[in-house]
């Protein structure tokens, strides 16, 4: 019994001793309501994150990109890294591009090629244009 009673003293206060520190570093948690908002939004930037993906998976894309030397999964680490709010603004750029180019700029051209060559007597298609060869 004396043997016991000596070691129950250091025993108990290294007990108390471990608790209190363990006790120190247990993680609280909170619990929280999250907005309706706030998922939408979530899953919102999910989904562009996703389309930026499918966009450089494409062969050409990525084709285009080997070529000027970057390597196709830094640039996928490099979405995967960017926040919400910046994957929000490169998938709305992109939406806002036009898919072939600006058609008044290409018709312009086309125009302007036409009338060119018009001129110089290799089409007649422009009736009001005189070309040299009618002469």
């Amino acid at each position: 019994m004396d043997y016991l009673r000596r070691f129950s003293k250091p025993i108990s206060q290294l007990l108390v001793l471990v608790l209190l520190t363990a006790w120190g570093y247990v993680p609280v948690a909170k619990a929280g309501i999250i907005g309706t908002e706030t998922v939408i939004n979530a899953e919102h930037a999910q989904q562009q994150r996703e389309q930026l993906h499918s966009l450089l998976n494409r062969d050409h894309v990525r084709s285009y990109l080997a070529a000027r030397g970057v390597d196709p999964s830094y640039v996928q680490a490099r979405v995967d890294s960017l926040t919400d709010a910046e994957v929000d603004t490169l998938a709305n750029r992109l939406d806002r591009l036009p898919a072939g180019g600006d058609l008044l700029t290409i018709a312009l051209i086309a125009f302007v090629v036409l009338v060119i060559l018009d001129a110089v007597g290799v089409t007649d298609i422009f009736p009001f244009i005189k070309s040299k060869k009618k002469r």
